[in-house]
């Protein structure tokens, strides 16, 4: 086995012997046929060429001849095959056969580009890259591409005369069409890397299709037997008109060589290559490949450790996705439960809802409760009427939460008065202001980063405890209900109540921070919990929420209060948490305009804000109306006092309208 070796000196007059003289048109006059031809090593393995000619005149095997010499004298080279033909050469050289098939020594991608460079260039390895074996165009050229980059980076350091062979170059240099980064990259070789020391052999059998760019600049061209109109025609542009109709008789191996070292055209005849010939065309004589020669396992192992290295990459890669697929899945289930909390959630709002409407069904009938037994009984079977069917409307959700949902109703109707069907308007009204409700509900929804899992049991503990406080059914129950939400927050989240009482619309971390809390995301949604639970703030959209005392007041009466009643009513449950100054100006006031302070509210001569006092509108719902001829000279017990006249005179308070009917009531209780 003969194998390259390093090259150690190398003169301008070396040769290398591969064709001799041959007769016909384009002989050479100065030598006799059969005189050998010899081509400079120095120009063969630096500059640029071009062979070509139709498949079976003899191409590959000039090209392998060329090869072959340069092994004999130990000056590398690297084969890019396109074709699988060229792994012949192991028969009698120790060469590196890289690509894409068993077959090969090694299996290369881009990854490997620069230690096949380094191979190549400093340890004087020939090789083969053979990229017949890539399923895909593109990795076969990304692979061609870096090779040749690395090529050219290291020879500019290098300056070492390496020669490039490329196989079926108008793949890569189209006449025709756009190039590749790899076409462009092999062009740059073709102008720039002679001064480098980086010579290039492009191989086709169609001269036509090839970009005319290369061909002009190559220092030595061969031409084999073409046929083609096309490709004669470009014989005659270059070499002449006598030399496009003899190229079309040349014999197989028989060529025109033209060279720019001695200026000169020859017809000779190539010898043939002393190698198994891989590329040949099958015949009927039975098929014996040689055996073949392969390189020392150190240089496969260091290429081997790169394939080794990718593969340790590609399963750290699998690995990963894998595990991403799993925490996908579990973030979707996940959102699956926090759907379902969602929808027990709003499950829950309905419930108190549908409570609350229960206990205002009597003032918006008009007629408030009446002892058991009386004429009354029919208000409170109607009201208990429309919240089952209130109930009932929640068994869209999920078929668990609507067995608790039969369970909180059943316990709830058992401490309802019985009566007989009150008539039907009354029942659609209710069921209207029912559905209305629901909507209000559904419509409240708060971000997934906000909300806790419902379960039944928190449902009908809260229907049932919400349904004894309001079992008064009238205005003060509602008041005294979200008063005792609100006082029952802690003292940061009636804070940032304030805020969204001032601001209208605001965001939970805005909230936290004028509260007096900090700036923490966690510590904001923390105490922002209780006030979105109470009900007493609603998801605005887009991480924000809005104010929603007035709103749930409005909703309970079903929007049949005029706007001073539900400020009057706001006004009342303010005083929980709202300090006095504050009081007397409504959310959307210009601070400014407030003239009062918590010593001063309410009792300065000529003030314009009436400070109305939160016990008597929990004892009686004062009102301070106009005054009449018919109440001049009543008194009321309220402590607050009006705002003043023209004339410095003040008018009496007077009660409610609601609070004469709690008097009543409570009357005939005592009766």
């Amino acid at each position: 086995m003969r194998r390259a070796v390093p090259v150690t000196s190398m003169t301008e007059q070396e040769t290398i012997h591969v064709a001799d003289v041959s007769e016909g048109i384009g002989g050479d006059a100065t030598a006799d046929p059969g005189s050998p031809v010899e081509l400079p090593v120095v120009d063969v393995l630096t500059g640029r060429s071009f062979i070509t000619g139709k498949s079976g005149s003899g191409k590959s095997n000039t090209a392998s001849v060329v090869i072959e010499n340069l092994l004999d004298n130990g000056f590398p080279v690297m084969i890019v095959d396109t074709d699988g033909e060229y792994y012949g050469l192991k028969e009698e050289y120790e060469i590196l056969h890289a690509g894409a098939d068993d077959e090969c020594d090694i299996v290369v991608s881009p990854e490997h580009a620069e230690k096949i460079a380094n191979l190549a260039l400093e340890q004087n390895v020939p090789i083969i890259l053979d990229v017949s074996g890539y399923l895909e165009e593109s990795v076969a050229d990304e692979l061609i591409l870096e090779v040749v980059k690395q090529l050219f980076a290291k020879e500019k350091r290098l300056k070492k005369p390496f020669l490039l062979v490329i196989e079926e170059c108008h793949e890569y240099i189209p006449e025709g069409g756009g190039m590749n980064e790899t076409g462009k990259m092999l062009i740059k070789v073709g102008k720039r890397g002679r001064k480098h020391g980086l010579g290039i052999v492009g191989i086709s059998q169609r001269p036509a299709d090839v970009k005319k760019d290369f061909i002009t600049q190559c220092d030595w061209l061969c031409w084999h037997r073409l046929t083609w109109d096309n490709d004669t025609k470009v014989v005659g542009r270059i070499l002449g008109s006598k030399y496009a109709s003899a190229v079309e008789d040349l014999g197989d191996g028989e060529a025109f060589l033209m060279t720019d070292w001695d200026e000169s055209i020859r017809r000779i005849q190539f010898h043939r290559k002393q190698t198994f010939d891989a590329g040949a065309t099958p015949g009927l004589d039975d098929f014996e490949r040689p055996e073949l020669k392969s390189v020392s396992s150190d240089l496969v192992g260091e290429l081997q450790s790169i394939s080794d290295e990718k593969e340790r990459r590609e399963s750290e890669i699998a690995d990963l996705r894998q595990e991403l697929d799993t925490k996908d899945q579990r973030i979707a289930d996940l959102e699956r439960e926090l759907e379902e909390a969602h929808d027990l959630s709003n499950m829950a709002d309905q419930f108190a809802q549908a409570l609350l409407g229960k206990a205002e069904a009597p003032y918006r009938g008009g007629g408030g409760r009446t002892p058991p037994g009386s004429d009354g009984d029919d208000g409170d079977q109607s009201v208990l009427k429309s919240y089952d069917e209130a109930v009932a409307a929640t068994e869209a959700g999920s078929e668990d939460a609507a067995r608790g949902s039969e369970d909180t109703a059943t316990k709830a109707g058992a401490s309802a008065d019985g009566g007989d069907e009150q008539s039907g308007d009354a029942s659609d009204d209710d069921a209207r202001r029912d559905d209305d409700q629901s909507d209000v509900a559904a419509a409240d929804n708060p971000p997934v980063d906000d909300v806790d899992p419902v379960t039944r049991a928190d449902v009908a503990e809260s229907a049932l405890r919400f349904d004894d406080a309001v079992e008064l059914g009238t205005r003060e129950a509602v008041i005294e209900e979200l008063r005792t939400r609100i006082e029952k927050l802690p003292e940061l989240s009636q804070g940032m109540l304030r805020h969204y009482r001032r601001e209208g619309v605001s965001d939970p971390v805005a909230a936290h921070i004028d509260a007096g809390g900090d700036g923490d995301s966690g510590h904001a949604y923390s105490r922002h919990r209780p006030i979105r639970r109470a009900g007493l703030i609603r998801h605005a959209g887009r991480g924000h929420y809005a104010y929603a005392v007035p709103d749930l007041i409005r909703e309970a009466y079903a929007d049949r209060l005029d706007e001073e009643s539900v400020r009057e009513i706001v006004r009342a449950v303010e005083t929980a948490f709202v300090p006095p100054a504050e009081r007397s100006y409504p959310p959307d006031a210009d601070p400014e305009a407030v003239t009062a302070s918590d010593d001063e509210s309410g009792s300065a001569a000529g003030s314009t804000a009436t400070e109305v006092d939160a016990d008597s509108i929990l004892d009686g719902l004062v009102e301070t109306p106009k005054q009449t001829d018919s109440a001049a000279g009543e008194e009321g017990d309220s402590d607050t006092e009006a705002d003043a006249t023209p004339e410095g005179d003040r008018t009496e308070s007077r009660l409610s309208a609601a609070a004469r009917r709690l008097a009543d009531r409570g009357s005939l209780r005592d009766e």
